[in-house]
């Protein structure tokens, strides 16, 4: 490489951005997350928090979602199929069915092979517990990720 091209590659390199066609936009690591997705959607009151008292309502409403046929419980089709909705699969590939089969039977406390309103909501209390790291009944994103990044056997002595 010789001293003259040098500083030419430097001006493209600098130039690069302002040589981008019109709407190219530099892809973010992370796409951006509306406020009212995962659980900021519970954040009634808009304050930036998630109190119990949201977390449950939001809950208890995501239950009564699911719950298509209004009998009071859900079944793995019931639990699962917005899953399916969403990722736009047919059907879903062995891993997922393995995952989808043990988070099911970790809700199905009693094993009758149905998810009672207590259960979920069981579940959705050991889920606000595990992301309230200081313990002030509210939660945000950034205090959940902070806590589902910790080891699980941490984040297991910290649920008790």
């Amino acid at each position: 490489m010789t001293k003259k091209t040098l500083p030419l590659i430097l001006i493209l390199l600098a130039a690069a951005p302002a040589l981008a066609a019109p709407g190219d936009e530099p892809a973010s690591p992370r796409p951006v997350r509306p406020s009212n997705s995962g659980m900021m959607r519970y954040d009634a009151n808009k304050d930036g928090f998630v109190d119990r008292a949201e977390w449950t309502a939001g809950q208890e409403a995501r239950f009564e979602q699911l719950d298509t046929d209004h009998d009071g419980k859900l079944g793995k089709d019931e639990l699962f199929a917005r899953t399916r909705q969403v990722s736009g699969a047919a059907a879903p590939n062995d891993r997922t069915l393995k995952r989808q089969d043990a988070f099911f039977r970790r809700l199905d406390s009693d094993h009758d092979d149905i998810i009672s309103k207590e259960e979920f909501m069981s579940q959705a209390d050991r889920n606000f517990a595990r992301c309230d790291t200081n313990r002030d009944d509210r939660t945000n994103t950034a205090e959940c990720r902070q806590a589902l990044r910790r080891p699980a056997a941490e984040r297991a002595r910290l649920e008790q």
